[in-house]
Formats: structure tokens, sequence, C-alpha cells
């Protein structure tokens, strides 16, 4: 039987696994569900690592058994996961609390400290990007300063999806794309930055071994094979963070390559050539999970949350169920662009670009008695893609090129949204055959490590095919130009309030 590879990807609300064959065509794959996010404070969100490892585990073994596939058939692996997440570690290897993960916005002082101390220019200098609350260091501060008794039993520190490695091998490992999003990484030189860990009192050996994306940093060790079914010896190579290994599995890994993924958050990406600095940080500056390469992209806080949020919250049914996405959406596609003068503002969870601001607000502004809630939900997905938007607005300041744009996520499965995309971001986007995120990704990554393909390119050339391309209508294009110069004024006009409003 052809070898199988696995792509891992231990996302946020639960870890998938995907298993493709060596055409990188998917077989099978299973999600097992993470326990909720926990909250103990406004604007805190903490996870158990452990939780991931026992979901890891489900999730691989029903994968294999869907595609009835034996462990010795499986090549090789591949992980992928959130991002910037902090796991913290004893001597013995044990868990010393949940970790901070990515949308944890209690950092703010650290992130203003950490700037104060090193200087908002060296740091960008140093790392490639801005001291934000989402990155790991500003969480290794807070609990230096707030849990030094957890601090001083700490030996190693590692990523959401390290965690799950180090489970499944032993080994202490990175990739280059996830190590970018630490504030610890010479992104520039692809190598950890000593000022940094000296400026932080973070010792060298508290960190994992840097590994370029296909390169093999590990086997499947005795315990665990015991507990996720696969074989002893498999090889696992280092992967890449959610957002390298999502831009693999949609191609995005050329200079002219761009991307806009809507999930939980909302991302724009593009590939470059060489580090590319934005002096206002308002994106970020990575590694890519190709080698020789980086990325650049903009970051939405709450871009398909904004939909799950407001149907969560407003959206019951008369027998206690929600409205599904598909009545939402059909509601909305009978209202007007431009939702007749309405428009969303989607900062639930503060916002990084272009703002850098963790006390920005959600707001919805123009209501009047004539707005349905379909002119609603067209707001929201206007304004999630005005977001978007300011994104592209930065790249094409910085004079980066844009060549095609696909569309990943909850955004290019809904027509209506993929539409309202083209003509807010006034261009064509495309559409893939099977667009599968960043498991499929973490796949290909494998089938790299372990020679199926040269190279990730030429994996990228051989595994994915555009189904689709949507074209902008001219009309609706100049609709969403007026009403984004519209949006774009309203932050400026309501940041003050935001501020005062923020919770004592």
């Amino acid at each position: 039987m052809p070898k199988k590879l696995l792509g891992i990807d231990v996302g946020t609300g639960g870890t998938r696994a995907v298993l493709l064959d060596d055409s990188g065509r998917v077989v099978a794959s299973a999600t097992s569900e993470h326990a909720p996010i926990s909250a103990p404070q406004i604007g805190w969100a903490e996870q158990d690592p452990r939780d991931w490892w026992r979901a890891t585990c489900q999730a691989i073994k029903e994968c294999l058994q869907i595609a009835r596939v034996r462990a010795e058939d499986v090549a090789a692996i591949g992980l992928t996961g959130q991002m910037h997440g902090m796991v913290l570690l004893d001597a013995a290897g044990e868990v010393l609390r949940p970790s901070i993960i990515w949308c944890d916005q209690r950092t703010d002082p650290q992130g203003r400290a950490i700037t104060e101390k090193v200087g908002a220019r060296r740091l960008i200098e140093l790392t490639a990007n801005p001291a934000l609350t989402n990155f790991t260091l500003t969480k290794i501060w807070w609990v230096q300063q707030h849990e030094p008794q957890i601090w001083a039993r700490a030996r190693t520190i590692l990523l959401p999806k390290d965690y799950v490695r180090f489970r499944l091998t032993g080994a202490r490992a990175i990739d280059v794309a996830d190590a970018s999003g630490t504030l610890l990484l010479d992104v520039a030189n692809r190598r950890w930055s000593a000022p940094m860990m000296e400026l932080s009192h973070v010792p060298a050996e508290f960190l994992p071994q840097v590994f370029e994306s296909p390169e093999i940093t590990g086997e499947i060790s005795e315990d665990g094979a015991r507990a996720t079914g696969l074989c002893t010896g498999t090889p696992v190579v280092a992967g890449a963070g959610d957002q390298a290994a999502g831009a693999v599995g949609m191609g995005i890994v050329r200079p002219g390559a761009v991307s806009a993924t809507i999930g939980t958050s909302g991302v724009v990406f593009a590939a470059t050539s060489a580090p590319t600095l934005d002096p206002h940080g308002r994106i970020h500056t990575f590694c890519h999970a190709v080698p020789g390469r980086w990325h650049v992209m903009g970051v939405t806080q709450s871009a398909g949350y904004s939909l799950r949020w407001f149907r969560d919250e407003f959206c019951a049914c008369p027998d206690g169920k929600r409205a599904s996405y598909d009545q939402l959406t059909a509601e909305a596609a009978k209202t007007n662009p431009g939702a007749d003068g309405l428009i969303w503002l989607p900062y639930l969870m503060g916002e990084r670009t272009p703002h850098l601001d963790p006390d920005a607000r959600g707001a919805l502004v123009g209501l009047t008695a004539q707005h349905t809630r379909g002119h609603v939900v067209r707001a929201i997905l206007e304004g999630v893609a005005f977001s978007l938007r300011d994104t592209l607005t930065i790249f094409r300041e910085l004079k980066l090129p844009i060549e095609s744009t696909r569309l990943g996520g909850g955004g290019a499965r809904g027509a209506l949204w993929r539409q309202i995309q083209a003509d807010v971001y006034g261009m064509p986007v495309e559409i893939l055959e099977a667009e599968e995120g960043g498991a499929f990704g973490a796949g290909l990554l494998a089938g790299v490590g372990v020679g199926v393909w040269p190279s990730v390119e030429t994996a990228c050339e051989k595994a994915i095919r555009v189904a689709q391309r949507v074209e902008p209508d001219p009309h609706r294009v100049a609709i969403m130009n007026r009403q984004y110069e519209e949006y774009r004024s309203l932050y400026p006009a309501l940041k003050d309030t935001f501020h005062r409003a923020k919770p004592a």
C-alpha cells in the first residue's frame, strides 16, 4: 500500500487530523473538540495543554480508523496549531499552569513595558514585530511578575503544537514560522534572539531547538505510540504555526500570492522573498514554512467570531435552537450592498491590524428603524471584509506584489461572503477545490520531509487546484469603496470612547 502522510492541527476549538496519500489527496479526516476556553477574568483566555493531547490522541485514532489504514502505512507526520500560546513545563516535563493562549488580552502592560525597555524601533530591528498582547513573550513577562513561584519551577517553554510534539516524541522542538510569533526570534536570521532572551531573563535552555518546517525533529516514542496507535520510529517534521501551514495548504508559497482566510480570527497573508518590515508594526513579519522565505500578515481578531457571536447571542429561534448560518446569510443576500448605511466594526476582542489596540471595541453604527436582521448580518460580513482590506492597503503601501488572492476558511464557503470579499477587495478571488486548512499544509510539509516531493513549492503544485474564480462587480465595488472610507473614519472617532469604556 502507498505510504500516507498525517497532518495534525492543534486548533483553539479542537484538534484535527488529516490523512493524505502520496499525491496530496485527502483520504480521511477527524476532529476532536477541546474543552471550552477558560476565562477566569474579563479578557483572559486559557486552555489546558493536557486536553490538547487527549484530543490529539482521539483524532489520530479516529482518522486512521475511518481510512482503514494501518499505523505502519503512515510515512511521516506534520504538526500545526494555534500560535503564541505559552506552555510552561517543569524539570519532569509536567505542565505547570494552564496555557495563556493567543486571544488573551491581559498582557497589555507587559507589552508596553517590553517596548519601553527595548525601544519600539529596536524591537522591530531585533524581532521584526512590535510587542502585542498576543505574543508569547508578553505572557512570559506576566508570569514572571504575577506568578513568580510558577516561573521559579519552569524549565521549558513550548507553544501549543510543540507540547503535542513533546508528548509524541519527547523532543523539544519548534519551527521558524511558529517561533516568529514569540517575540524571541531573530526573524531575519531565523534563530533565537540572544538580546531578547537576555533582556527577558529567559535562559536559552528553556527554549526548544529551532528547525525549518520540513525538517525532521524526532520520531514517535514508545509512549507516543501507546497513546495514539501510531508506530514507534515514525518521523515527525517541524511543521508550522497555523497561518504558515494554512498558507502552504492554499499554495501561498511564492511572492505575489496572497490569501484571505476567515476563521475565528481573519488573516491576510503574503509570501515574500525577504523580510519586509512595517516601521509602524501594523502587520506581522514572520519566517515562512518554506525554507528561505518569509511572510507578512495582518490579523483581524474577531472575523468569523463576529458572525458566530451575533448568531449565538441574538438569533435564537422559538424552539430554542439558533438560526443557521445559511439562514442568516440568505436574509443578508436580500439586502442592498452597503447594508443601507449600516457599518460593523469587528473589534470584539480588541484589534491587531491596523490599530494594535487591545481596548478597541465592536460597534454597529448607523442603525435605523428600517434596518432588519439581514442588514445587520450583511454589515457584519462587509465589516470583516473591510478589516481584512486594511491589511491589503498596508501591503500596497509597502509595495508588496499582489498577483492573486485565494480565499480560505468560512469566508470561502458561502457565495455571498465570497462575492462581498471580491467587491470589497476590488479584485478577483480564487476558491480551491479542497480547502482543508492547516492540517493539510502540515501533511504536505511531512511529505517534503521524507522525500515524497522535493520542495514545498512542488508539493503545492502537485496537490492544490483552483476550482472557481469570483469576479468583482464594478457597481458594487464603487459602493464598497465609499463604505470603506466611512468605515475607516469610525475607529479614530470612537477610540477615546473605547478607552474610557475599558473595565476597571
